[in-house]
C-alpha cells in the first residue's frame, strides 16, 4: 500500500539523522570523560582514539535501539500534526495497520542489535580492558610526558620533562624526584635519552646533571654532579586480565551457567528484545493532539526507553546476586512491557471502535 512505502522511506531518513546526532553526542561525552582522564595522568594522550573506539562499539547496540524507537515515534507524530492520520482513518486504515511497515523497518535493525549484543560488544569491552591493562603495566619512560608532572606507579617517583626530540629521541631538562624510606633523591639533568644494551636491557642515560641525597629536614645533603648517569629500566610483565561475565563470549555464559553470566546472557538478549518492544510501543505513543503539546509524546517516550533499560538492569543485578531466576526475571519485565504495549493499543482505538458500534 502507498502508506507502507512512505512509512518505510520516513521511518529510514529519520533514523539515519537521529543515529548520526545521537552518535555524535555519544563520542563526544566519551571523548571529554576521557580527556578529563588523560589530564590527569590516568590515560595516555596517545590511547584515548582507541578508547573511544572501543566504548563507542560497546554501546552501539543501545543507541540503535534508542535510534529505531525514536525513529518510529517522531515519523507517526509528525503524521498525527499534519492530519495525515485522519485522512488514512477515514480511509479505512486502522491504527493496527502500521504494524506490518513497523516490522519490516524494525527486524533487520533488531536482527543486527542482536548480532552486536551477543558478539561485537562484549568483544569491544574485553579487548578495552585488555588495552588498559597493557597501558598500566608500561614502564615509567613511556609514561613521561613533555610538560607534565607524572607519578610513577610505585607512588615512590615523581618525573618532569619540559621537552622531547622526537627525532633525536632525546628528552631536555629532566627532573626526577625519588622518596624512599628515610631518604630523599632529587636529580636534575639537561639532557636525557634511552639507550638499550647489546643484551636487551634499557637504560635511561642522564647527561650533565645533579643528584642531591639526603633525610627530610636534615641539613647534611649529599651533592653530586655527573656528565653520565644510567638508571636501568625494570622491565614490567602484564599481569593476569581480570575475566568478567561481560567480557566472556556468548557460547562461555552458555557453557558456565553461573548466576552472573546468567544475568549478563539475560541482558545481552534483552536488548534486541527491547528494541523490537519499543518498536511497536512507539505506533500507540506517537499520537499527538494537533491543538495540545508537541513534546508530551516524546518527552514520556524517552521516559518508557530509560524506565525499560533500568529495569532490565536491576533484573539482572538481582539474577546475578541471586535473588531472582533467571527464566522469570528475563522475561517479567518483557512481559510488563508487552501488558503495557496491549495496553495503549486498546486505549487508542478505543474511539474507533465505539465508532464503529
Amino acid at each position: 500500500m502507498i502508506f507502507r512505502r512512505a512509512a518505510m522511506r520516513e521511518f529510514a531518513s529519520t533514523a539515519v539523522a537521529i543515529f548520526i546526532a545521537l552518535f555524535f553526542i555519544m563520542v563526544t561525552v566519551i571523548l571529554v570523560r576521557l580527556l578529563s582522564q588523560a589530564a590527569g595522568g590516568r590515560v595516555p594522550a596517545d590511547a584515548v582514539l582507541a578508547l573511544i573506539g572501543f566504548s563507542a562499539l560497546n554501546h552501539l547496540p543501545v543507541l540503535l535501539a534508542l535510534s529505531v524507537f525514536v525513529a518510529i515515534l517522531l515519523s507517526m507524530s509528525r503524521s498525527y500534526r499534519d492530519s495525515e492520520m485522519v485522512v488514512w482513518f477515514s480511509s479505512g486504515v486502522p491504527l493496527t495497520a502500521w504494524i506490518r511497515p513497523v516490522l519490516q523497518f524494525s527486524l533487520p535493525i533488531v536482527v543486527v542489535i542482536a548480532v552486536l549484543s551477543l558478539s561485537l560488544s562484549p568483544w569491544a569491552q574485553g579487548k578495552a580492558l585488555e588495552y588498559r591493562k597493557r597501558l598500566e603495566n608500561r614502564d615509567e619512560v613511556s609514561r613521561v610526558s613533555p610538560g607534565v608532572f607524572r607519578e610513577s606507579v610505585s607512588s615512590q617517583r615523581v618525573f618532569f620533562v619540559e621537552s622531547v626530540d622526537r627525532t633525536e629521541g632525546r628528552v631536555r631538562n629532566v627532573f626526577i624526584n625519588s622518596v624512599l624510606p628515610g631518604k630523599q633523591s632529587l636529580t636534575v639533568a639537561a639532557d636525557g635519552f634511552v639507550e638499550t644494551a647489546p643484551n636487551g636491557d634499557r637504560f635511561v642515560v642522564l647527561l650533565n646533571g645533579r643528584r642531591y641525597d639526603g633525610e627530610p629536614g636534615a641539613a647534611n645533603f649529599r651533592v653530586m654532579d655527573f656528565a653520565r648517569y644510567a638508571v636501568r629500566i625494570e622491565p614490567k610483565e602484564i599481569g593476569a586480565i581480570e575475566v568478567t561475565p561481560r567480557t566472556l563470549s556468548t557460547a562461555n555464559l552458555l557453557l558456565v551457567p553461573t548466576n552472573p553470566n546468567k544475568a549478563e546472557l539475560i541482558w545481552r538478549l534483552g536488548i534486541p528484545l527491547a528494541a523490537l518492544v519499543l518498536s511497536l510501543l512507539a505506533i500507540p505513543l506517537s499520537f499527538v493532539n494537533p491543538r495540545g503539546g508537541r513534546a508530551n509524546n516524546l518527552v514520556f517516550a524517552v521516559l518508557t526507553f530509560t524506565v525499560y533499560l533500568n529495569l532490565l538492569g536491576l533484573s539482572q543485578a538481582w539474577i546475578a546476586k541471586g535473588r531472582l531466576d533467571a527464566v522469570h526475571g528475563g522475561w517479567m519485565v518483557h512481559g510488563a512491557m508487552l501488558l503495557l504495549l496491549l495496553t495503549m493499543f486498546v486505549w487508542r482505538m478505543l474511539p474507533h471502535l465505539r465508532r464503529v458500534r
